[in-house]
C-alpha cells in the first residue's frame, strides 16, 4: 500500500481505511482488543470503587497492547504520533466492528 500518511488525511472516512491496512496482522488487532478491553475494565473499576487513580492505567493498558502489537508483529509505526484523534477513534471502531464480527478477530 502507498503511504496514505504522506499526504494529509482530512477526514475519519479517509483515515479509517489506511487505519484497517495497518492493522492486517491478526496479532496486532489482538492486542489491541485486549488493550481496549482493558480500558473498558480499568474504566469500570474507576467507577465502582469511585477511585480515580485507576484512570492512570488507562494510556498504560491501552497504548501499550497497542504499540507492542505495532512494533513487534506489525512492524509498523502507530499512526497515533501523526493522527492521535483518528487513531484513538480507530481503536474504537475497529473494536466494535471485532465485536459485530465485521472485522476477524
Amino acid at each position: 500500500m502507498t503511504d496514505a500518511l504522506s499526504k494529509p488525511l482530512r477526514s475519519f472516512r479517509d483515515f479509517y481505511p489506511f487505519y484497517l491496512a495497518e492493522h492486517a496482522n491478526r496479532t496486532c488487532r489482538r492486542l489491541h482488543f485486549i488493550g481496549s478491553s482493558l480500558v473498558l475494565a480499568v474504566l469500570a473499576t474507576a467507577t465502582l470503587t469511585m477511585n480515580g487513580w485507576f484512570l492512570l492505567a488507562i494510556p498504560v493498558v491501552g497504548y501499550g497492547f497497542a504499540w507492542l502489537g505495532h512494533f513487534a508483529y506489525e512492524k509498523n509505526r502507530p499512526a497515533t504520533f501523526r493522527y492521535p484523534l483518528y487513531s484513538l477513534m480507530g481503536d474504537w471502531v475497529m473494536f466494535k466492528d471485532v465485536v459485530t464480527g465485521r472485522i476477524p478477530f
